[in-house]
């Protein structure tokens, strides 16, 4: 981990590519100057090395197969059914910031804190900013997010937090460095994009949006929290809570390791917030999220709970970093030392958020249970006097990831078409202010269409 504050412009690699495909419209915004206008002169600031490039659809339907996106880092995120907008041309900007830490393998670079800027050719003036869920990459939200966004004419830029992968927790030198460099990395990034696409089109954004998935979800908040000056407002999407005396994932996940390995019941999961009917997905998140999740975050925060396990690997096997720590099945983050919570605390929410946001979070979620986190979240929001800037809407019958839809199409819905009406009611919020429905559980609609509909009123 390395972030340097005003570092010179190290190793610029500027490249023009121009891929084959269908030709730009001839009737581009006057601002933007044509396809791809100005591509010379972008300079992403305090980037190590950038390389851009000048492409006919910025999209995953034109990106798909080329180095400009990672299909396979997307995998599970979305219904397979998902419909997705395309035909966007305009310029990618690809590149890291100095760091010293090497999880990210993207483009052979192994360098972290790597990013990529999409600048469409048709802008319409504004910023969607984001950092990668889980413990995913730069382009984990391409099909997710960016797709959609840049078809609505907005910039779009993502970062891989600074660390990536199981072994994240090994960035830094205290307990806490790996996440509190995903925050700093996201306002670093925020405001390099910000300067982007100010070269390219002319000025600055008119309006900035923070949003993210899961661990992106954490970001949005915590930019809202403390640099509300950078953003006009943003959607969170079930971001995972951390707060100094629980709950977060530390307070819940030991219950479910211990049932996995036979010693908790499942009325202690109720207790832990699971929610009842939920139970169907428990086999499934006992074999690929709660073990691992609870070892590498436990890790990160509180590496002298169990040194051995994970140790300095979660494993070398796809069966060995999936598997539990059988020390957390008794692990109790509430007897922790003072100094464990003082490393959470680092990264703590607050509720204090300075612009508007919308909360979403599926009543089937298997990994971070609403009752344990956005149920929370909300009441710290209006502890703090903040509730006027907030709107929570619960999916029914949503959970984690989008992609379980496809094995159970009868008892889920995808959360994606919620997200794309919360970025909607966002945008009309602060730009027209028409305020958003309020807090509310959001049933199917009225079309049956789950995959690609989700009213919000």
């Amino acid at each position: 981990m390395r972030l340097s504050r005003g570092v010179p412009f190290l190793a610029a690699v500027l490249t023009a590519v121009t891929l084959t495909g269908p030709a730009p419209a001839a009737t581009a915004a006057a601002e933007t100057g044509g396809h791809c206008a100005r591509l010379e002169r972008v300079r992403v600031p305090g980037a190590a090395l950038q390389r851009g490039a000048c492409l006919a659809d910025l999209t995953t339907t034109g990106l798909a197969g080329t180095r400009y996106t990672d299909l396979a880092d997307q995998a599970g995120l979305t219904a397979a059914g998902t419909r997705t907008p395309s035909g966007v041309p305009g310029i990618q900007i690809d590149g890291y910031f100095p760091d010293s830490s090497r999880f990210n393998t993207t483009h052979g670079w192994r360098h972290d804190a790597q990013f990529v800027i999409r600048l469409p050719d048709h802008w319409n003036g504004g910023l969607v900013v984001t950092g990668a869920p889980g413990n995913r990459k730069q382009y984990a939200t391409d099909k997710a997010i960016s797709d959609r966004v840049l078809a609505q004419g907005y910039a779009y830029a993502a970062t891989d937090k600074g660390n990536s992968g199981t072994d994240f927790y090994r960035d830094g030198v205290r307990p806490g460095d790996a996440v509190a460099e995903w925050n700093a990395r996201t306002t670093q990034l925020t405001r390099a994009a910000r300067r982007v696409a100010a070269q390219r089109y002319g000025h600055a954004p008119r309006r900035t949006y923070i949003t993210g998935i899961s661990n992106g979800g954490y970001l949005t908040r915590w930019q809202l929290e403390n640099h509300p000056g950078l953003y006009d407002g943003g959607v969170d999407w079930e971001g995972a809570l951390w707060t100094a005396d629980g709950p977060s994932l530390l307070t819940s996940l030991p219950t479910a390791v211990a049932r996995r390995l036979g010693s908790a019941r499942d009325e202690d999961l109720y207790t832990a917030g699971f929610a009842r009917g939920s139970e169907f997905l428990w086999p499934y998140h006992e074999n690929a999220y709660w073990g691992v999740t609870q070892k590498i975050y436990r890790a990160e925060f509180d590496p002298s709970y169990d040194p051995r396990c994970p140790g300095s690997s979660a494993g070398s096997s796809l069966e060995e970093i999936l598997a539990p720590c059988a020390s957390d099945a008794a692990y109790d983050y509430a007897a922790r030392p003072v100094s464990v919570h003082r490393s959470v605390a680092r990264v703590a929410l607050t509720g204090r958020i300075g612009k508007p946001l919308i909360t979403l979070h599926g009543d089937l979620d298997a990994l971070l249970p609403k009752a344990a986190d956005s149920d929370v979240y909300a009441r710290m929001i209006d502890a703090r006097g903040r509730g006027a800037l907030h709107r929570y809407y619960t999916v029914r019958g949503g959970t984690h990831v989008d992609g379980l839809y496809d094995t159970y199409p009868d008892r889920l819905r995808p959360i994606l078409p919620c997200f794309r009406s919360a970025f909607d009611a966002l945008t009309a919020w602060v730009e027209r202010g028409t305020p958003p429905p309020a807090d509310h559980t959001v049933g199917e609609p009225a079309d049956g269409d789950v995959i690609d509909s989700c009213p919000l009123r």
